[in-house]
Order: structure tokens, then sequence, then C-alpha cells
């Protein structure tokens, strides 16, 4: 173990995860690739597990970055007014929503993900006045109380140390061989069924942690329709879905829905720095100044870098590479399928959200485990992590996107025909 691994080890809380799947010091990250103290390469197929969409020090947006900053731009600011604000507010409008018939109004309520996700779940409380949240089996959707609420995993939810309440949660699609939304009407219509009408709805339309499951686009309108005729709010969290990774910049462009609230963090400021936007439709904006609120909810270093990472969304040129790569991707995962029954393989997700689940026990974590060893950074998702998960920067050139699936299938072959036993 290196000097700085082992200082690392020996302060940091036991609750780190991620240096164990990646026992390693890393030191230099570039575009799709990271470098440790070793000098090793590695292929990034993990992006921030969702928070770098566009790779590694961005040289457009770092520009942006350093020249804000070496001209003393404000840093922190809560929500006063700034000329970073500003600049994020018009191009995100001009380039986002208005191309996409969109009419939202943009709350900063904290840097990360749980926040905007609390705040949603609060102001669908506040606006229709009930209580109780629809979550979907496999769903997660924070860390914090209000999130775990209507997050699936038992784990992370025993992690709360106190009784999660006021939250229902439904089968998700394909979750059981019957129609899951008939099901969850039912529930509705049904007074005796323990179910009230709830504030709103909150789903994944592709499952990140949950197991990379993506919802079929019929169920997504479905899922709108049941919200409207009932008036229950439908919370889209893309936080993980979102800023591209399944194809379009929202997750849910492809279904032809209009969530009432979106959750969007993680790559949404472009460059790995904390930030996060809680989208309302403006006749449900009723919060009183203050009443949902965050130190840190006015990160400018992120404003700067997140209106600079905008540029990729100018035309629709990115959005036909990311298709593109999606597509060789998903046809290389199908063909491992294919010519390794021993994976006990499915293929799972959408665009560049994607994965194969096996079925035999332990063997995506020692693919992964594997590909570590050979230069690829790959985590793998799902309650039992039966999934390795594919997440390579959208604008990785083809070339070493190849690389990167070279990777796997090796790594493939080799546990196949010298399966590791516990």
């Amino acid at each position: 173990m290196s000097k700085d691994l082992d200082m690392i080890s020996q302060h940091e809380s036991v609750v780190a995860s991620y240096i164990r799947s990646f026992p390693t010091v890393f030191t230099k990250t570039k575009k799709h690739k990271m470098w440790d103290e070793n000098g090793k390469e590695y292929i990034d197929f993990f992006s921030g597990a969702g928070a770098l969409n566009y790779g590694h020090n961005d040289d457009h947006m770092k520009q942006k970055l350093i020249d804000y900053i070496t001209n003393d731009g404000i840093t922190h600011s809560l929500d006063m007014a700034s000329d970073a604000k500003a600049d994020f507010l018009k191009k995100f409008d001009d380039v986002i929503l208005k191309p996409r018939d969109l009419d939202y109004k943009v709350m900063f309520p904290g840097p990360t993900g749980t926040n905007t996700v609390e705040s949603a779940l609060k102001l669908a409380r506040k606006v229709t006045g009930r209580t109780d949240i629809i979550s979907f089996t496999g769903g997660f959707h924070g860390m914090t109380i209000g999130s775990l609420s209507v997050t699936g995993n038992s784990m992370k939810r025993q992690g709360a140390g106190i009784p999660l309440q006021n939250t229902v949660t439904m089968a998700y699609d394909n979750y059981v061989d019957q129609d899951t939304v008939e099901y969850l009407e039912r529930f509705l219509e049904d007074n005796g069924s323990g179910v009230a009408i709830p504030a709103a709805m909150i789903v994944e339309t592709v499952q990140g942690e949950g197991g990379i499951n993506a919802a079929r686009f019929e169920w997504l309108k479905k899922i709108e329709q049941v919200c409207k005729r009932w008036g229950i709010l439908l919370i889209i969290d893309d936080v993980q879905a979102g800023i591209g990774r399944t194809g379009s910049f929202f997750s849910f462009e492809a279904a032809g829905i209009k969530p009432d609230i979106i959750c969007l963090s993680k790559s949404l400021s472009g460059y790995g720095l904390p930030l996060a936007v809680t989208l309302i439709k403006p006749e449900l904006d009723i919060w009183k100044p203050g009443e949902h609120n965050g130190t840190f909810r006015g990160n400018n270093h992120a404003f700067v870098t997140a209106t600079a990472a905008l540029d990729y969304w100018k035309d629709d040129s990115f959005e036909k590479e990311i298709h593109e790569k999606s597509e060789i991707t998903y046809n290389f995962l199908q063909r491992l399928v294919s010519e390794y029954p021993e994976l006990k393989g499915e293929v799972r997700g959408r665009g560049l959200m994607v994965g194969i689940a096996s079925e035999a026990d332990g063997l995506s974590e020692q693919i992964a485990e594997e590909c570590f060893n050979r230069g690829l950074i790959m985590e793998t998702a799902g309650p039992n992590d039966e999934v390795f998960k594919l997440f390579p920067a959208l604008n990785i050139p083809k070339d070493d996107l190849q690389k990167g699936l070279n990777i796997i299938e090796e790594s493939i072959k080799a546990l196949v025909k010298n399966p590791v036993t516990n």
C-alpha cells in the first residue's frame, strides 16, 4: 500500500466506499482518462457516478473558470444576484428550455442531488396540502431523510436510524409481469387500499443505483396521465439520467412528457463542481422567501462552468454523437450476452447509461475488479451489485470507447475461463 493510501485509510471514516473498489491514489485526470501516483493510465467508464458527463477538466470550461477566478469574480453569494447567475439563467433558458418548449422557474435549493429532491418533495406537499409521496421499487433519490424515504435500497434506508414515513412504494415498469400502472391506479381508486391520494409521484426514467432499469416511454406517458387525472404532481428525478446521459438533455424528452417538477444536479455544472436546480412549473412556485434555502446555493464557480457546458447543446450535433456511441455500446453489450452465456446476462439501460445484469452470483463485481486491474474504471449497481454499468464520458472519442469496451471483454474472458470462487 502506498504512503498516501495508507494515510487516507488510517484517518478517513470506514464509511468511505469507492476507495475500496479503486484502491489507488489518483493524481491527474483529463477528458476520459485518469492516472494514479504510479503513472498507470485508466479509461474512465465511471464519470464521477454521472457527475462528469463531459469528462475531466474540459479545456473550454476550465479556461472560463480560470478567467473568472483571476478577475476576482464572486465565489460565494448565497442567493444574492451575481453576473454569473444571470449568465447561466439566460443561457439555460435560451439553449435548453425554449427550444424544447418548456417553461419552468429555476430554484437553487443547495448544491447536491439530495438537496433538489428534498425541495421537490417539500414543495409538492406545500402545493397540494397532502403528505404522502409515491415512489417506485428500485428508486434512489439521495441520502438525507426525505430523499431516503423515497429510496428503495434497504441498506441505505436503515442508515436513517428512524422510521421513514409518508411514502408508498409502487412497482416500477417491468417489476412484475403485469401492467404496473393499472395496478397503481387500482390502489388510488380503492378506498380500502390504505393508499391515500399522494402529493406527488417521484420517478427516475432510468434507475441508476437501482440497477440501470429503463422505463418504457409508454409507461412514463401512462404515469403522467394518472398524475393528471388525480391531481398528483409528477416529479422526474433527472439527477443521474439527465444532462445527456440517456441521449437527450432531459431523459424524459423522447417520452413526450412535461413533468411538474424536475430535479437536476451531478453533471449540470459540467466540471464536477456542486450545483443543483429544481425546475418548477410557474404556477407551482408558491414558496415564501427563504422558506427553503441553503448556504451554498449560490455556487458561482459552478454557474460559470455550467454556462460554458451549455455550448455542447447549441445545436443537435452533440446529441447525434451520443446516439452513435450509444448504438456502438449497446450492440457490444448485446454481443457479450450472446457470446458469453456464462454471464447469464441481460442488457439494460438507455443511451450511455447502460450495463449488463448478471444472474451469476458475484460475477459483475469480479468483472469490475478485473477491469480496474486492466486499466478501466467501472462500477456496479443494483440491490446485489448484480449489474456492471458503463458511464463513459459523452464526448469520449470512438476509438477510446472501443478500447474500454475491449478491456471489458478481455476481463470477462479471463473470469469465465478461470472463475473466482469465494
